[in-house]
């Protein structure tokens, strides 16, 4: 792996990228205002729902028990996994003992995240990816780069070149209902003939031992159904009290991710086929992964559980919406990945994503959970600080910052002749397109000529 910084430079050299991001995080943020707005107590609603999660959270015990009891008597088996590694072994495992050469997938982050993919590639079964992005990036050979819409850097253009080169009955118009239309009749065999179908869960429901997915297009229910045996894996914070609690959850998700009332597609899995029922799994295992979540609630980061990934903070992040999700290098992009991704691999080596934010507050301000991002980010911040890992350079430029900063005449000294030279290097048209010590802006947008007045300067004189 690169540094972020040499992805993000990456990133943002490259053209299509922002054009693909911007068609899809606009978009979301333009429909999520329109849910937001036709939802009279949206606002009530977000309060109610962060405090189920606290609730939940701070009695994760006795929730997680209930779920494995109601789950179990609902005929699944639950495992338990407290690292990455041990999930993987599980459904490993689980897949020999069934005797699996194909597993059908439903899009699932917690599954990217300890790994999954990888597990079953070495283990020899073939996976097939069923959501539509998934397979895109699949075909791709890369990492999701959006945790609602995995493909979204992808431009409609490059997943033609994509479905043109690895379909067996590639699209002839190139439109999006002929390039669905082929990914369909792609994945459709592939879903029917699964040995094992694997999925991860929107939310545990612990009053049922139910799990509920939520999807688009109806690939999890083709992908889950079909097969003789179906394994969840899901974080042990997906944890909801009633079916009551899960449906006030939804309302939110929902509009938070695509600005829709409700989704085409949710689905509650309580256990394997029954008697008397005509479709189902003969088995059905539920793997609760901790990888890390235990010790984030001990450590002061319990409100980041709260997350029910619906990727609001990401569609409206504006640093996310110029880099892309891959610069962050790791499963979880934007706003949230910035606190997660510490949290999960370490600090050390990701120091740098934290301070790739502005704190401009939208991402809380959006968020569904009311998780407060922008300080759980300097929280990463200052630790980084206090555990020296920001590089020598850094901390020698803030110290002498500070020392100009406690001096009031020098500091407007300064800062006045900073302005003057901005406003003589910028160009006809009051744009710079370089500056000293401003590289990593200039290098690939033009910064904006200085006002001809500065802020204290205006204040010194009384205006408002």
């Amino acid at each position: 792996m690169t540094g972020f910084k040499t992805r993000t430079a990456a990133a943002l050299a490259d053209p299509l990228l922002k054009v693909a991001v911007e068609r899809t995080a606009g978009t979301a943020e333009a429909k999520r205002a329109l849910a937001v707005d036709a939802f009279a107590g949206f606002e009530d609603a977000r309060t109610r729902a962060a405090a189920i999660k606290d609730h939940v959270i701070a009695n994760l015990d006795t929730y997680l028990e209930r779920f494995e009891t109601n789950a179990t008597a609902a005929g699944a088996t639950v495992h338990w996994a407290r690292t990455a590694d041990e999930a993987c072994a599980i459904v490993v495992d689980l897949c020999r003992r069934a005797g699996a050469r194909t597993v059908a997938r439903s899009k699932s982050m917690l599954g990217e995240e300890i790994g999954l993919p990888h597990a079953l590639a070495e283990a020899g079964i073939h996976r097939i990816e069923t959501d539509l992005a998934e397979h895109i990036i699949q075909l791709a050979d890369e990492r999701p780069s959006h945790i609602i819409w995995p493909a979204m850097h992808k431009t409609r253009e490059q997943v033609s070149a994509l479905f043109t080169q690895h379909h067996r009955a590639p699209h002839v118009e190139e439109t999006v209902a002929a390039m669905a239309e082929s990914a369909r009749r792609e994945l459709r065999s592939g879903m029917l003939g699964a040995d094992v179908g694997i999925s991860g869960a929107n939310f545990l429901v612990a009053d049922t031992g139910a799990i509920c997915t939520v999807t688009n297009e109806g690939n999890a229910e083709l992908s889950l159904v079909p097969p003789r045996m179906h394994i969840v894996t899901a974080g042990i914070e997906k944890i909801v009290p009633s079916m009551a609690h899960a449906t006030h959850m939804l309302r939110l998700l929902s509009r938070s991710a695509t600005g829709a009332a409700m989704s085409q597609y949710t689905t509650f899995y309580a256990g394997p086929r029954r008697g008397g029922d005509r479709d189902g799994p003969e088995e059905m295992h539920i793997v609760l992964v901790d990888n890390g979540r235990s010790r984030m609630r001990d450590e002061g980061l319990a409100e980041m559980l709260r997350c029910i990934r619906c990727g609001a903070c990401m569609n409206h992040c504006v640093v996310f919406r110029q880099i892309g999700g891959h610069a962050y290098g790791s499963t979880y992009p934007g706003p949230m990945g910035a606190v997660l991704t510490p949290a999960l691999d370490g600090l050390k080596g990701n120091q740098d994503l934290a301070s790739a934010c502005t704190l401009n507050g939208k991402c809380q301000e959006v968020c569904p959970v009311k998780i407060p991002l922008p300080t759980l980010l300097r929280g990463w911040r200052e630790r980084s600080w206090r555990e020296g890992l920001e590089p020598m350079s850094v901390r020698r430029g803030i110290a002498a910052w500070a020392w100009v900063a406690r001096r009031p005449a020098l500091y407007r000294l300064a800062v006045g002749s900073a302005l003057r030279a901005m406003r003589l290097t910028a160009g006809a048209g009051g744009w710079a397109r370089r500056l000293p010590l401003a590289g990593g802006w200039t290098d690939h947008r033009d910064f904006p000529k200085p006002a001809a007045k500065s802020f204290m300067d205006r204040y010194g004189a009384g205006e408002r």
